[in-house]
């Protein structure tokens, strides 16, 4: 980055702040946990793709060459059958589940699918699915899919940038709404929910609820059964740290398992998948929700990061998490709105997840001269939405200083202006 002055920017307002709230920080040192390859590149995408635990790469030599090198198909049997039950058990208490109500299965995609399809099918004359438009897109495109398959039809909330649509969802909530699914986190905003407020609403209403918590899963505090929660679904990529593409997960509060129905029957959920029984029989529970045979390599390298998280504790990661975002609100304010950067997440930090979205018109280029010349890794969401991902296993408040720094530079001195050319698949 010729011309520019990578960091640490000592004289720079706020740089003794990150200083000290680094030194006080409990949990600092669990970032000697992560693979950093070069310390320069501050890494600000953890809501796309955490970093990688250092204890992945043990695990999976020992899967790779023990399990299946050495102990071939005989390692189903004696490892790897039961391994998406065992580690749903261990995810459970991180998202405030009983055990016997979260197993590892199939993407996020395919699991709202099939809950949302087993929770329109239980309704005899309730055909809507209520939904808002902070909703991930793909959401929306399974939750319309379910509803057209099934005769129903698709209510969108609108939302106003950042704020609550309550009033909203409220009216949306009639006598004709099956389901209300959200993600408990925006994943543009960074907005959140209520989850125990928002479920409360929707049953007043007669009317189940399917969360998504791939935005907050790690990161924030959940307590599904003590909100009432129905049902959710979540990825396990970012804050978790699972790894690219890593399996998903899916939530039923126990009571409802038996009458709920899956409508992927696959041999995974059956009560006796090797008795090869030309007609299906449900196992019993949550695992009758499995469909496909699971990626193996995949589910091994997941659960070093929920070690992790689950020593750490949400609590304390919640807490550094708020700091993190509140330090780049300010930061933000000091440096950046001068320079026509606008907040696009919430002020209150009740309501705002681990990441923080700034808009820009010029976001696409400034997204790029981040990555190619600043040293600094966020995503762009289109339109003109700069979004930094704060995991506070691993990031930092220097980081965060640094990297606000290096955006100001960049965008003082017009060095983005020659990446304003074609987006790449993956933003």
């Amino acid at each position: 980055m010729t011309g520019f002055h990578l960091g640490p920017f000592a004289g720079a307002t706020g740089f003794s702040d990150a200083v000290g709230l680094d030194e006080a920080d409990p949990i600092f040192d669990f970032r000697e946990r992560y693979h950093v390859a070069d310390p320069e590149l501050i890494y600000l995408d953890g809501n796309s793709l955490g970093r990688l635990p250092r204890a992945v790469l043990p695990r999976l030599e020992e899967l790779v060459v023990d399990q299946w090198g050495d102990g071939l198909i005989r390692s189903w049997n004696e490892t790897w059958w039961d391994l998406q039950i065992a580690i749903g058990e261990r995810l459970a208490p991180l998202i405030g589940a009983l055990p016997g109500e979260v197993i590892i299965s199939d993407s996020t995609s395919v699991n709202l699918y099939k809950l949302a399809m087993a929770a329109l099918g239980v309704s005899e004359s309730r055909r809507k699915i209520v939904t808002d438009d902070a909703n991930f897109p793909t959401d929306l495109y399974v939750l319309r899919g379910v509803a057209g398959a099934l005769g129903g039809y698709v209510e969108m909330v609108r939302t106003e940038g950042s704020t609550s649509p309550m009033a909203s969802l409220e009216a949306a909530l009639d006598e004709e709404a099956a389901l209300l699914s959200l993600s408990s986190t925006a994943f543009k905003s960074g907005y959140t929910y209520d989850i125990a407020g928002v479920t409360a609403l929707a049953h007043r209403a007669g009317a189940s609820v399917l969360w998504d918590l791939s935005h907050s899963a790690g990161v924030m505090p959940i307590d599904l059964e003590a909100s009432g929660a129905d049902m959710a679904v979540g990825c396990t990529y970012k804050y978790l740290n699972g790894g690219p593409g890593a399996p998903a997960f899916l939530y039923v509060r126990r009571d409802l398992q038996g009458s709920l129905a899956s409508p992927i029957p696959g041999w995974w959920g059956h009560a006796e998948p090797f008795a090869f029984d030309l007609d299906y029989q449900p196992a019993e529970g949550i695992r009758s929700f499995h469909s496909g045979t699971m990626p193996i390599l995949s589910l091994a390298a997941m659960e070093a990061g929920f070690t992790d998280v689950a020593e750490a504790g949400i609590d304390r990661i919640r807490a550094k998490s708020v700091s993190l975002t509140e330090f780049f609100i300010r930061q933000w304010e000091e440096h950046l709105a001068p320079l026509g950067f606008a907040l696009a997440s919430p002020l209150d930090p009740e309501r705002r997840g681990s990441h923080v979205s700034l808009s820009h018109p010029e976001a696409w280029p400034l997204d790029r001269a981040l990555i190619e010349i600043g040293m600094v890794i966020p995503d762009f969401r289109a339109p003109d939405n700069l979004r930094f991902g704060l995991a506070p296993l691993y990031n930092t408040h220097l980081e965060v200083h640094t990297a606000v720094q290096r955006i100001r530079a960049i965008a003082m001195t017009g060095a983005h202006a020659p990446f304003a050319g074609e987006k790449l698949t993956v933003t």
